[in-house]
């Protein structure tokens, strides 16, 4: 075993250290449980802000000088635009124009238009993220050109390491689509209405300086606000915070593929068959093409029958927007809004409910709302035959995605992750996957387009479905039957040298993510 590593409960090798910071190995589902208090900010004082209650200050470049912008600081952002982010790269063109250096990026997830921020990693102006690595900001981790260590996250997992101290955020930075001079701010209305801002909730609460841009300033009071001036610093007007219209992706459209809606038929008829839609349950679909599609089916169900769903958890769509318009569902408890379909009903709708992390995902909490869920379908890039699951590497070994609310969403009372038995003639259910994200005893049903498999763990589902029709198969049948097709896959080659690692829900180390070989 190299120097400076451990295996964990699962037997992957993860570093002691990471960044110079000591890590705790994972122990095991619920084994793990801190002592001590949460982490607090400094005292503020009133005295030090203006009565008349106006933060406003000319430009984003005076508010960072305020907030003492200096090397080594950790700076976070929020996702809600998604792919149509305007703020986060001025922050750091900004930082690069003032010379600081070694800035650690904690953004609650990244997308493709923050890939020019990699001359920023190049040059030295951002040491390394902690928070999602997708697409080419996941080529260069795992090419190893990243100067430190990255660390993955769950949305919960984000909330629960700001809590706990784990991240100590000096700088936070909130884009919001409407704000008044205080800081109270909502993403629901405005030129450049996203949905809610539940992600940058713990950023508002607990980073050291706060600071809100906006191109929507309204008079006081900004209602309803999602993030409270009491928890802001300074405010910044701009001329456009974000395009709310590239908050909708491929990944929240419903799919056309013949094979996936095959996959959201199988997938429906399990649930109908074990029992898991009555009226009155709950359910959560990912925001993959497949996922959305099974809540089509759920919406015909409940119809044919006179019943509702009581709640679901969003991501928002236009789709469960129109199961809750239809009076299919009674409550959207919405997580991040897909869609300007979802904005729309946030304001429309009373039933249309914006959370955060803290209530849906913090595993550091007095319970959440992610293990009372009756079903969450999902997603993945690998499956094992020990139903481990991955959901940030391909099986070439290269970081392209993060782990969004996928490893909170997995302690739901059914964890369904419907996946094609094999991608580009590639197995999907593998003799062991490339990394780990989470842990087997959580994933329930494998449905693939040639067979469901059932975790053994899960007996009663097993007998429930004994006498069923559909094609029921074990996991290694379904291995089999892949390589039948494909042959066996060669395993991916990496360096010794560890890129990144994923964090468990209770921050402990589950996975490392290592550098792809030449």
């Amino acid at each position: 075993m190299p120097v400076n590593f451990v295996k964990n409960a699962l037997q992957r090798l993860v570093p002691v250290k990471v960044n110079g910071v000591t890590q705790v190995p994972y122990r095991g589902v619920g084994k793990y449980k801190p002592t001590g208090r949460k982490y607090a900010p400094k005292i503020a004082s009133c005295a030090d802000f203006p009565a008349d209650g106006n933060k406003t200050v000319p430009t984003l470049k005076d508010a960072l000088i305020r907030a003492g912008l200096s090397d080594g600081m950790v700076i976070s952002t929020h996702h809600h635009f998604r792919n149509g982010d305007l703020v986060s790269i001025q922050i750091f063109d900004i930082a690069h124009e003032l010379g600081i250096k070694n800035l650690v990026w904690v953004p609650s997830a990244s997308f493709e238009c923050q890939a020019v921020l990699i001359k920023y990693l190049e040059d030295g102006t951002i040491h390394h993220i902690e928070g999602s690595m997708n697409g080419s900001l996941g080529r260069f981790t795992s090419q190893g050109k990243m100067k430190g260590t990255g660390i993955l996250r769950s949305h919960g997992g984000r909330y629960q390491a700001i809590q706990d101290g784990e991240i100590k955020i000096d700088i936070a930075v909130i884009a919001a689509p409407t704000a008044d001079a205080f800081g109270n701010a909502t993403g629901d209305r405005g030129p450049a209405a996203c949905g809610l801002l539940g992600f940058a909730l713990a950023d508002s609460q607990y980073a050291g300086k706060v600071i809100v841009v906006t191109d929507n300033l309204v008079p006081f009071p900004c209602i309803p606000w999602q993030i409270q001036g009491n928890n802001v610093d300074y405010v910044v007007v701009v001329a456009q915070v974000g395009i709310p219209e590239k908050i909708v992706s491929g990944t929240t459209e419903i799919t056309k593929s013949p094979d996936r809606l095959l996959l959201a038929e199988l997938t429906s008829r399990f649930c109908d068959e074990a029992g898991i839609i009555y009226d009155g349950f709950s359910f959560q679909a990912g925001a993959g093409g497949t996922a959305l599609s099974i809540g089509i089916y759920f919406a015909g169900i409940l119809r044919e029958r006179g019943m509702k769903a009581r709640w679901a958890r969003g991501g928002s769509n236009k789709y469960l927007v129109k199961m809750l318009e239809d009076g299919l569902v009674e409550y959207i408890l919405d997580g991040q809004t897909f869609d300007l379909d979802g904005v729309r009903s946030m304001r429309e709708n009373n039933g249309h409910v914006n959370t955060s992390p803290f209530t849906s995902y913090n595993y550091h909490g007095k319970g959440n709302f992610a293990s009372m869920v009756d079903v969450v379908i999902l997603g993945a890039t690998e499956v094992d035959v020990n139903f481990n699951a991955n959901v940030v590497t391909h099986s070439d070994g290269t970081l392209l995605h993060g782990i969004g609310g996928w490893q909170n969403c997995i302690f739901s009372k059914c964890t369904i992750l419907p996946v094609p038995l094999f991608r580009d003639r590639i197995p999907v259910i593998r003799n062991e996957v490339t990394t780990i994200c989470g842990p087997g005893e959580l994933i329930d049903v494998i449905v693939t387009e040639r067979g469901i498999a059932i975790n053994p763990l899960r007996t009663d589902l097993i007998e429930k479905m004994k006498n069923s029709k559909l094609p029921i198969k074990t996991i290694q049948q379904l291995k089999d039957e892949a390589e039948s097709i494909c042959g066996i896959p060669e395993k991916p080659k990496f360096t010794g040298k560890p890129v990144a690692i994923v964090k468990w829900v209770d921050g402990t180390v589950i996975d490392t993510i290592w550098q792809l070989a030449e």
